[in-house]
């Protein structure tokens, strides 16, 4: 479609040009009337001719009246001579001014008009059929490239762009191990030669989103100093079939000749889906891409030094054929940083930037369980874009703790302005989840307490882990169902019936008691894990569950979940009847101040355990 309009654009010009140059000669090229000498001779006795201009044979006579004509004379006579051998008086003539040209050559009547008409045209759809010839000749040559990989290249001599090493990268200690280990090799191959050991072929970065896969592969482009080809899984696959397979061998075949290399695919559950799924059979591009794929890592050579580098989030749909010992032997795991971890990652992100003499890096590090390196980047960027929409030459804390909450929840909605007595709703409500919470075995300290809109929620309680934790006990999860049913008891409780606000918390509180019974073991059916996780290819997105139980079953986990949730809710009715008149005054401090930091909130349940 593009070249078709680019070629009616050229079309459409070449014949303006031709009219443009059709307009400017015209009135050269137009005929002027002819007339016989005698009536010349008859105009200058009438006293109507104003001049006569000769030009060989040809004369030109201009009449008083403005207009012109042309006549012939007789090459050997002269002009007055002729003129008064036919009749023309003396007189008449001495009135009109005469003039004599050079005479025309016989080739400027036709010339001009042969160029015109003739040449320009030519050259015109000449320079039209070549850009046609030039534009089918890149085509084909597309045509013939269509299966080169675009695989963009890091490490090669000359390039321009900064360099990314293991230094930039904090935490992930056991990953670069594991990664330096193959940086070796590439430098130093001969000393695992002479032992007989053999470095993995393919090497999986495995991990959540944004806990660093991508950086690390840059990093071990940096440090290894080799050509390092790096390539996304989706731009393998095409709508053609085979295109894809073709990318694949011309990849290895690149990184072959370019030994020792590195080949770097991002995303590579993109194409390495479990086959068989029923999707286009073996004939699916996907899959013959991955087939390629297989096959080339597996015919790799023992002395060939390339080594293929992976990173995927979804590590349970690739194809077990990619994940056999000969291909991706090595899978390196990558977790969410720890609390060390986070801090350090906040120092690498937060170079460049002014720092006040406030900042407390600890704090922020210990106040962001969960959180990912690529969140810890955005905390820090978010601070700075804080400080500087405040007129700030540093970095305050301040800047820091705010965008924690906005990267976790989202910012402010400060339009989104709750009524008088919506805001003593959720100031209840959030009361309520804090002092179950608090008043509770087994849960985390109050971070802060808000009826501020961020995001999607009205309100927020965050809780602080006081360290990071990767088992949880059944007591535990019991408390943190009870703490998610506290804002919808204190709701019933103060007003006697209950809001949407608790939607989002009774979700939750149903997900964790099922889980309990379904995943966990935690309840009275005993260790048994019911449901099988599946993928949903035809819905494109989520986990479905194939059901391994009966109906009976079934219905005995409805009875579980119930009885969890119940128990969850007199837990905390008995928490807020007891402590009412706390959760009013909570909720009086909360309608005034819309937010309770750590300490206030600390510091109000200190004065009322002394009462």
């Amino acid at each position: 479609m593009k070249f078709l309009v680019k070629n009616i654009i050229i079309i459409v010009i070449i014949f303006i040009l031709l009219s443009a140059t059709f307009a400017w000669f015209y009135p050269s090229l137009t005929q002027q009337k002819q007339v016989d000498i005698t009536e010349v001779v008859s105009d200058i006795n009438q006293g109507q001719v104003k001049s006569i201009s000769a030009s060989g044979s040809v004369l030109t006579v201009q009449l008083k009246d403005g207009s012109t004509v042309e006549s012939m004379k007789e090459p050997e006579t002269g002009l007055r001579e002729q003129l008064i051998a036919y009749g023309a008086s003396q007189q008449n003539l001495d009135a009109i001014s005469f003039s004599i040209q050079p005479e025309k050559g016989s080739m400027s009547s036709w010339l001009l008009p042969l160029l015109i008409f003739g040449v320009a045209p030519l050259i015109l759809f000449g320079i039209f059929f070549w850009f046609i010839f030039r534009q089918a000749k890149a085509g084909a040559t597309q045509a013939f490239s269509f299966t080169q990989a675009r695989a963009r290249l890091f490490g090669a001599e000359g390039h321009s762009k900064k360099k990314i090493t293991f230094k930039d990268v904090a935490g992930l200690k056991e990953a670069k191990e594991e990664l330096k280990e193959i940086v070796d090799f590439l430098k130093n191959p001969d000393k695992y030669m002479k032992m007989g050991a053999q470095i993995p072929r393919g090497v999986l970065l495995m991990g959540s989103a944004g806990t660093g896969k991508t950086l690390l592969s840059r990093a071990v482009a940096g440090e290894a100093g080799v050509p390092f080809f790096h390539i996304s899984g989706s731009e393998f696959v095409e709508m053609f079939v085979g295109v894809g397979a073709g990318r694949v061998r011309d990849l290895f075949g690149t990184a072959k000749k370019a030994a020792p290399a590195i080949i770097f695919i991002d995303e590579l559950d993109a194409i390495g889906r479990q086959r068989g799924s029923g999707l286009g059979g073996g004939h699916d591009e996907r899959e013959q891409t991955l087939n390629q794929i297989l096959v080339e890592m597996d015919g790799f050579e023992r002395d060939t030094n390339v080594i293929v580098l992976a990173a995927t989030n979804r590590p349970d749909i690739l194809d077990p054929a990619l994940l056999r010992p000969g291909r991706f032997d090595r899978k390196v795991v990558l977790d969410m940083p720890d609390v060390d971890g986070r801090e350090d990652i906040l120092k690498i992100h937060c170079n460049g930037k002014p720092l006040a003499q406030d900042v407390n890096l600890r704090e922020v590090a210990e106040r962001t369980p969960g959180f990912s390196g690529a969140d810890m980047a955005n905390v820090a960027n978010e601070a700075a874009l804080l400080a500087a929409r405040r007129d700030k030459n540093q970095v305050f804390q301040t800047e820091f703790l705010e965008s924690i909450d906005k990267v976790l929840l989202g910012p402010e909605r400060k339009s989104h302005v709750l009524s008088k007595e919506e805001k003593k709703i959720a100031a209840f409500h959030e009361a309520g989840h804090a002092l179950v919470s608090a008043s509770l075995p087994g849960t985390e300290p109050i971070r802060k307490i808000s009826i501020i809109s961020r995001g999607m929620a009205a309100g927020y309680t965050l809780k602080m882990p006081s360290e990071d934790r990767k088992m949880r006990s059944k007591s535990e999860f019991l408390a943190e169902v009870a703490t998610l049913l506290g804002g919808y008891t204190a709701e019933k409780i103060i007003f006697g019936e209950m809001t949407t606000g608790a939607s989002n918390d009774l979700r939750k509180a149903s997900e964790l008691a099922r889980s309990l019974v379904k995943e966990y073991g935690m309840s009275s059916l005993g260790p048994i894990a019911f449901g099988e996780k599946e993928e949903l290819i035809f819905l494109g997105r989520g986990i479905g569950e194939e059901r391994n139980y009966s109906e009976k079953v079934a219905a005995k986990i409805d009875e579980e979940v119930e009885e969890i949730i119940k128990s969850g809710q007199i837990q905390a009715e008995k928490v807020l009847i007891k402590r009412k008149a706390l959760l009013e005054k909570i909720a009086e401090v909360l309608v005034k101040e819309e937010t309770i930091e750590r300490e206030e909130f600390e510091k109000i349940m200190k004065e009322d355990n002394e009462k």
